[in-house]
């Protein structure tokens, strides 16, 4: 089955086995419409508990459940709307469905808000005693634990409930950036080699010319890019700035010792851990990339390696097509390590339609696994034949893996563990896919082509979101300091970010700095460094399948089905890797040198 043709299709035109079936979450969009309307009623059957939750155990045993009951339809009416939008935007009716669904979430979440405020009026010994009392309160213990953590920072419920009235004031820079972004930027077209006119967009430049062989075009959109950025600097650093203004003043008004304490307590991690990462990667990973970098700028012929230039491909004639029939196949096979009861999960994702492939008009663009609690997992992604979409599917299969085992093992409130862990599964897929393409081949190009891919996948989480993380800390530290953060700011901790990592071997000019306009991710707290954590994680755990064999995989599946259920080092240790200490973060850079040394000795 190939995708690939010269004419998009509507969405209306694409096969359906290249689609995902999405009656498996509504038989119709009638029997949508229905359960949407039926969730708004039964708000009132949680609602019926405000004011009694902290009564007695019963009381708050049923309410938590009610809760949970509620969130698990309103879910699977939410993922049903936003599925059908990802699949085809331009469709008025999917648009119409997505705005009730918007609304109608504002107005449930604006009900059950007492909910957090009469758990947060329970005494720490209240809730232990209600522990005792009413075993089947185990299963909420930890959401339980979460939110007593919170409780010192916890302002009056007068304050709360204004502050969560300006929900909408406070989301307006991420709303602002993106408007902007997706709307109104304009880029100039671009010429390539031949002097070829192409089309220019931001999602242009990050999907296909930032990665292009040929120099002139690849140069030529980072012209148009920077040219683009640069007009809206001023803009952008104001939204940004405002964005960290009132994330510091929350931290402020609710007495954390800093806004970095804040922003790492939902994702239940250490300063230790945060900067171990931070620190570690950016110290000993850097001589590795530079090698690499070299590397890159000697088979590429090129006078100098500009910051442009860093992800065009090392061997741009050898790129390996491969169907989605075979790509499947080679998946499969690559996980039959993890044994019959993951690789079954596998199966069926590709079997049973959870996968939506094909390229058509209004669809998303990237790849991403959206997992409704009590249905299966769906994941977009758009073919195209190559063996690179092998990786994509791969990754985006190991975060099904991952959300599948844990909604069987866990209630709903349990499914989800901190951002900090969530992209190990997914990236786990990737390095097991990587070792078994390894292990069959002998191919001098085939393997160099194979580590390519994996240093790619290195390159996003170690360099490119770890600098965005390295880029965050300086601004906090400038923010708590009161130091306005301007463009010329904002783009010269940019460049000092990128200069210490990459010294001279990269040619840095002007429009380096302003990339920190390009990604959404500022807006999502200390969100870039996990990314990092996560494929440490699973390199740790991928040498230990590779050395141990059933043991390490044992440990992982257990992990798997663990679910939220744990803070994540508990959940990391229990797959046999302490993130507590720098050693793993070591342990992983030192195996990306590794993969230097070969790509290296491949060209002696």
């Amino acid at each position: 089955m190939t995708t690939t043709s010269t004419k998009r299709w509507n969405r209306d035109e694409v096969p359906e086995e290249q689609k995902w079936n999405l009656n498996d979450l509504f038989t119709s969009d009638e029997a949508w419409e229905h359960e949407l309307a039926l969730t708004q009623e039964n708000v009132s059957e949680v609602i019926q508990f405000k004011g009694e939750l902290g009564a007695s155990a019963t009381n708050l045993l049923n309410g938590l459940a009610a809760q949970e009951q509620l969130e698990e339809r309103v879910t699977r009416v939410a993922t049903y709307a936003s599925l059908k939008s990802s699949a085809d935007g331009t469709d008025p009716d999917n648009q119409r469905d997505s705005a009730k669904v918007s609304s109608a979430l504002a107005t449930i979440s604006t009900k059950l808000s007492f909910v957090q405020s009469e758990l947060l009026q329970l005494s720490d010994e209240t809730i232990d005693q209600f522990l005792k009392e009413e075993p089947k309160l185990q299963t909420y213990q930890k959401a339980l634990q979460d939110i007593a953590e919170k409780k010192p920072y916890t302002l009056t419920p007068e304050l709360e409930e204004t502050l969560a009235a300006l929900s909408e004031v406070h989301n307006a820079p991420y709303m602002i950036y993106g408007r902007s972004k997706s709307s109104d930027m304009q880029f100039d077209s671009i010429t390539d080699e031949d002097g070829s006119e192409l089309p220019m967009s931001a999602a242009l430049y990050e999907d296909r010319y930032e990665l292009a062989a040929d120099k002139t075009t690849r140069r030529n959109a980072y012209v148009s890019f920077i040219k683009t950025l640069k007009q809206y600097q001023n803009t952008f650093a104001a939204t940004y700035a405002t964005e960290v203004k009132k994330q510091v003043t929350m931290s402020r008004l609710r007495s954390y010792d800093s806004v970095t304490d804040m922003l790492l307590q939902p994702q239940e991690v250490t300063k230790d851990m945060y900067h171990n990462q931070l620190d570690v990667i950016q110290q000993e990973l850097a001589p590795h990339m530079r090698r690499y970098a070299k590397l890159i700028q000697e088979k590429l012929g090129l006078d100098e390696l500009h910051f442009c230039d860093l992800k065009a491909p090392l061997d741009p004639e050898f790129n390996p097509e491969t169907t989605y029939e075979e790509a499947t196949s080679t998946i499969l096979e690559a996980l039959e390590v993890m044994g019959p009861e993951y690789t079954e999960i596998m199966k069926k994702a590709i079997r049973e339609r959870w996968v939506d492939l094909a390229d058509n008009v209004g669809k998303s663009t990237g790849a991403f696994c959206s997992s409704p609690y009590g249905v299966h997992p769906y994941i977009l992604l758009t073919w195209t034949d190559t063996m690179r979409g092998a990786f994509v599917l791969a990754h985006e299969l190991g975060h099904a893996g991952h959300f599948y085992l844990a909604g069987k093992n866990q209630s709903l409130v349990n499914t989800r563990p901190s951002t900090y862990f969530v992209e190990a599964p997914s990236t786990m897929n990737e390095m097991l896919l990587a070792d078994h393409l390894l292990a069959k081949t002998d191919d001098k190009r085939m393997r160099r082509w194979v580590i390519t891919q994996l240093l790619g996948t290195y390159y996003h989480n170690f360099v490119t979101h770890l600098l965005e993380g390295e880029f965050q800390r300086r601004v906090y530290e400038l923010a708590e300091a009161d130091t306005p953060l301007t463009a010329t700011v904002l783009s010269q901790q940019k460049r000092e970010a990128l200069e210490n990592f990459w010294g001279d071997t990269v040619t840095l000019d002007e429009g380096a700095g302003l990339t920190w306009m390009r990604q959404p991710h500022y807006y999502m707290g200390l969100y870039p460094y996990t990314y990092s954590a996560g494929l440490t994680v699973s390199t740790a755990v991928s040498r230990k399948i590779q050395t141990e064999g059933q043991p390490a995989v044992d440990r992982w599946l257990n992990v798997l089905k663990a679910g939220g259920t744990k803070k994540p080092l508990g959940l990391i240790k229990q797959a046999g890797v302490d993130m507590s200490k720098p050693d793993a973060i070591k342990e992983a850079v030192a195996y990306i040198g590794s993969l230097v040394d070969e790509l290296e000795k491949s060209y002696e």
